[in-house]
């Protein structure tokens, strides 16, 4: 395959923070790559690297190829609250769009409205302020995968999502034939879309082909090699120190060179590669009493403004319980979490009716999406005063004494969760736990919350998560209707998707006894001329010699042996062949289904 984007020598650190140091990597035509990393250690700055929003401190190199055209999904969108929707995508994009011809831009608007109508986003007329979080994240999406962009690079394109989204961009992805890097933290989206994990560890890249569960244990395989190297190396310290110890006689003449790789030798001796992770066993100490009264809850109902967002709810809520939450955006889930909890105050606007009853020995740990409150000018140990669990939860001592201000918004996220769970809840309320929360926390927290001794409420849109930690989902519809299903969350799609296809099947069945299927008159045959004949024989020659040339090239460019000016020439001469194959292959269509009849 081609190369799209070939990489060397690139740099980053923030003051003393090293985050990566003269990375080199490759990506080819086709390349479906997940970039993981744990939060704080350089993810976002890399891809901002790429899609050139930041510079590598140490120069290096990244080539692109010439004429493809590169779509950049950041965390945060960037809009004008007082634009429409369709009309901010065409300010976002009229970089590109300024150069299309009438016919291509209208086929642009089109794509446009589609997908906003596949995001359910409507004719793309509301207003920007009016619209949540996950229906900001959409409208990016939208501008993105409207762009057809050749290379896409996504940092966290799932977050803030609803499943349905999520579901959406997943098959669109899957289908189409673009090149990607990504960040993302959601499993199943990885498994489904990516055939490529990236990993950035300790300033270096390493490139493991497969799914998942084989970046586990490839990467299991590299860190026993490492650490098997490390126990060699001590041997042979050992030998040294016998040598570094003898009497300053024995040691005189002996070569420099020596005692330098003695040092050398120590650093590396002394380097055992750990697998970063969480004992949350201390956060099991002293558990908070739960008596058999949760949360009682009869007739809830709550409206806003006319809208319901819960209607005649009632639900007795169980000791050691798990309960997961899904449902659209702006569909009332987190608003539930308020009321339960007792956040909602009549003060606040909306109307309530019905009781909600909570038990005399309720200890509630709320993790809210926005509820960070913290000093950014504080410390990391002045906001959590005890150094073991902050190492606990993967602060290493060299980073107690940083600013809140300079962490980043994942190790935010994962102090955050920290001073909850600390304060020993029997009920553990989470609203989207899996937002800007690398893979590596969420496997520790998943592990964590297996084990938790108390009542369990999660709202997500993270499918892994969900199978993994809940034994039922409350299902918002809408209109304040909550439907209760038993089961895991892919039991329940897979129940959706069975009821949907068999109404399906029932419409059309009903439907073609209705009325009898039109019979279309067949149109009458045309042959080819002598000279399209000859055309389509000449196409078959040529499409063959351009195919085997665009092979070579493609070979040669992936070889990693071609000159920079080389592989200019290549990747221009690539595009090219591209292009005339594309159009060729149109025109030998045309003629192949005439002489097809």
């Amino acid at each position: 395959m081609a190369s799209y984007l070939q990489i060397e020598n690139i740099s980053k650190s923030y003051g003393p923070k090293v985050l990566f140091e003269n990375i080199a990597f490759n990506i080819n035509e086709g390349d479906k790559i997940a970039l993981i990393a744990p939060n704080g250690t350089g993810k976002t700055s890399l891809l901002r690297i790429l899609a050139g929003k930041d510079s590598s401190d140490s120069g290096g190199r990244i080539l692109f190829m010439k004429d493809i055209r590169i779509a950049f999904l950041e965390q945060e969108y960037a809009f004008n609250p007082g634009k429409t929707v369709f009309d901010q995508i065409m300010d976002g994009s009229a970089a590109w769009t300024a150069h299309l011809d009438p016919e291509h831009l209208f086929a642009y608007e089109r794509r446009v409205r589609q997908i906003l109508t596949d995001f359910s986003l409507g004719e793309g007329d509301r207003l920007m302020k009016d619209l949540s979080g996950g229906e900001v994240k959409r409208v990016a999406l939208t501008e993105m995968l409207a762009s057809e962009a050749d290379f896409f690079i996504m940092d966290e394109p799932t977050n803030h999502l609803d499943i349905d989204a999520i579901e959406y961009l997943e098959n669109t992805l899957r289908r189409s034939r673009c090149t990607l890097l990504m960040v993302t933290h959601d499993r199943y989206f990885l498994d489904r879309v990516c055939n490529i994990v990236m990993e950035l560890d300790r300033g270096a890249v390493y490139i493991y082909r497969g799914d998942y569960e084989n970046y586990l244990e490839k990467r299991t395989e590299r860190i026993d090699r490492y650490n098997a190297e490390t126990d060699r190396v001590r041997n042979v310290l050992r030998r040294e120190l016998e040598w570094m110890h003898s009497t300053p006689c024995a040691r005189t003449g002996k070569a420099k060179y020596r005692k330098e790789a003695f040092y050398e030798l120590k650093d590396r001796a002394e380097d055992t590669y750990k697998i970063r992770s969480v004992d949350m066993a201390d956060l099991s100490q002293g558990e908070t009493y739960l008596g058999n009264k949760v949360i009682n809850c009869r007739n809830v109902s709550f409206s806003w403004e006319g809208k319901y967002y819960l209607r005649d709810f009632t639900y007795n809520f169980q000791r050691y319980e798990r309960v997961g939450i899904v449902g659209r955006n702006a569909s009332g889930k987190t608003t539930f979490l308020n009321l339960l909890t007792g956040g909602w105050e009549p003060s606040l606007g909306g109307e309530l009716t019905g009781e909600i009853d909570r038990g005399a020995s309720l200890k509630i740990g709320y993790y809210h999406q926005s509820g960070m409150q913290f000093d950014e000018d504080q410390t990391v140990l002045e906001t959590v005063n005890d150094t073991h669990l902050l190492s606990m939860f993967l602060f290493p001592h060299d980073m107690l004494s940083n600013r809140i201000s300079r962490l980043s918004g994942g190790e935010k996220r994962r102090l955050y969760l920290l001073t909850v769970l600390m304060k020993q809840p029997n009920l553990l309320i989470l609203d989207e736990p899996t937002n800007d929360l690398d893979i590596v926390t969420l496997n520790i927290l998943e592990e964590y919350l297996k084990e938790y001794k108390g009542s369990l409420i999660i709202v997500s849109h993270d499918r892994h998560f969900l199978d993994r930690l809940v034994d039922h989902l409350f299902v918002f519809c809408g209109d304040g209707v909550v439907k209760d299903f038993v089961g895991k969350y892919s039991e329940y799609r897979s129940y959706i998707r069975d009821y949907e296809a068999a109404r399906k099947a029932e419409s059309r069945s009903a439907s073609s006894q209705e009325k009898p299927a039109a019979v279309s008159p067949r149109p009458s045959k045309r042959k080819l001329s002598w000279k399209e004949a000859r055309e389509l024989e000449s196409l078959e020659e040529e499409l063959s010699r351009l195919e085997s040339e665009k092979t070579e090239i493609e070979g040669a460019m992936s070889s990693g042996t071609m000159a920079p000016e080389e592989l200019l020439a290549a990747s221009n001469r690539y595009s090219v062949l591209k292009s005339l194959l594309d159009e060729k292959e149109m025109r030998w269509l045309e003629l192949s289904e005439i002489a097809g009849g």
